[in-house]
């Protein structure tokens, strides 16, 4: 048995109104968001008391993105909110985008911050931008 896709990925964040504005404007949909609690979701996931709101997010293409904001017990902080690119950990998320640099401008009048831009050959531009809560998103536009 192998691997059919990937289904999401699970972002804990503490406001999730702003992280879940911040994907929305750039450009995922809000698929659903449900309170879940109980001892079934606590044996799962390995924690007593769990109370958390989950929203989930799918880019164009499907893919999912999951934000879980944990009202019981507590989310737990391991580094600073803006931690660099080489912190131990998943540590950003990449979408391949058509129009860069709209998109780019667009996320700095919305409040992110553009970390950094290159162009990778005559293959692609990328750019990074630093969101709510310090996460980090890569764009690619590819070229030709």
């Amino acid at each position: 048995m192998t691997i059919k896709r990937m289904d999401n990925v699970l972002l804990v964040v503490d406001d999730l109104e702003a992280v879940k504005a911040f994907f929305i404007e750039l450009g995922l949909t809000l698929e659903g968001e449900t309170t879940v609690d109980g001892p079934l979701v606590g044996r799962l996931i390995g924690l007593d008391d769990v109370r958390a709101t989950l929203a989930m997010l799918r880019t164009p293409d499907g893919q999912g993105i999951e934000l879980d904001k944990f009202h019981t017990p507590d989310a737990i902080r391991f580094g600073p909110v803006n931690a660099p690119v080489n912190t131990l950990g998943i540590r950003r998320l990449m979408f391949a985008v058509d129009d860069i640099d709209a998109l780019v401008a667009r996320m700095r009048a919305y409040g992110a911050e553009l970390i950094g831009e290159m162009n990778y050959g005559d293959t692609y531009r990328l750019a990074y931008i630093r969101g709510p809560e310090g996460i980090i998103v890569a764009l690619a536009e590819q070229r030709g």
